[in-house]
């Protein structure tokens, strides 16, 4: 997979369009959640393979730390490390911008997924967008 850092219109549409096919279509969040204020100031990434869009995320500096959302896979690419990639390409931009901290809230189904890749859980469960999810910290990058 070829990871790219939004910078066009068109890479921004495709960047959405897997969102919307993951959270929207797939797992019913209302999409006024899920495209929201942050979509402006947030870097977007956008996962290719075969020159077609299968991954996204995008990233947000919050007080100390680099916050990686929003981070999706189409269904029928997952299994294969790509999300693993997603966020490994996340965390070089948050080191690049001279932070050392990464904070995410992780549906609690990934939960273990995050913890392979060093994240720790530091909260109880909540609902966001009517699914369960936890805050995970990864305290050195």
């Amino acid at each position: 997979m070829n990871i790219e850092i939004v910078e066009t219109p068109e890479e921004r549409k495709h960047a959405f369009h897997v969102r919307t096919v993951v959270f929207v279509e797939e797992q019913k969040v209302p999409e006024e959640e899920e495209l929201d204020q942050f979509d402006e100031t947030a870097i977007h990434f956008v996962g290719y393979k075969d020159n077609q869009p299968i991954a996204a995320s995008r990233l947000r500096f919050v007080e100390e730390y680099g916050k990686l959302e929003r981070i999706c896979v189409l269904k029928e690419y997952r299994g294969k490390s790509f999300g693993k990639d997603m966020i490994q390409a996340m965390e070089n931009i948050i080191k690049k911008n001279g932070y050392t901290k990464a904070k995410l809230n992780a549906q609690t189904h990934a939960e273990d997924f995050y913890k392979k890749l060093g994240y720790t859980t530091v909260s109880g469960e909540f609902l966001d967008a009517g699914i369960p999810h936890v805050t995970m910290i990864k305290e050195q990058l």
